[in-house]
């Protein structure tokens, strides 16, 4: 006995022979947008971010955001570790020498803050294994 295909299921395997190469080409075009995007900017190459972090005292402190926090007295030289994110930065790049601040009712051996730029003032903190210290954790906004 003959078999036969309904004209229904040719409908539904043409409509999944054009779906793949479709979204296969969506995908394409998205990935060329977003890398057109980062690049733009930074002389034909993608600009990088770091993470700002500094070393101070042979500890590595990481910026931690939306904390309340009061700069102190200064406490001596810190440094911020060379960015290599980028291409073509040049391997000759070291530290920059920076200054650590106390922060009120902190310890330094687990918060500092460094002067960023000429207006703005960060917190750095240790941050062992990834996680907050608490007595940071309770100064957070939301």
């Amino acid at each position: 006995m003959p078999i036969s295909s309904s004209g229904r299921r040719s409908a539904v395997m043409s409509t999944r022979s054009w779906w793949l190469p479709w979204c296969s080409g969506m995908v394409m075009v998205v990935a060329a947008l977003t890398a057109g995007c980062t690049a733009q900017g930074g002389g034909g190459q993608a600009e990088g971010v770091c993470a700002i972090a500094a070393k101070y005292e042979g500890r590595t402190y990481t910026q931690v955001a939306n904390v309340d926090f009061t700069v102190g007295h200064a406490l001596g030289p810190a440094e911020f570790p060379p960015c290599h994110d980028t291409p073509n930065d040049g391997d000759a790049a070291g530290p920059e020498p920076t200054t650590a601040y106390a922060v009120d009712g902190l310890n330094p051996r687990i918060a500092i803050a460094i002067r960023y730029t000429s207006d703005e003032v960060v917190l750095l903190a240790v941050q062992p294994g990834g996680s907050l210290p608490p007595e940071v954790k309770t100064r957070t906004r939301g």
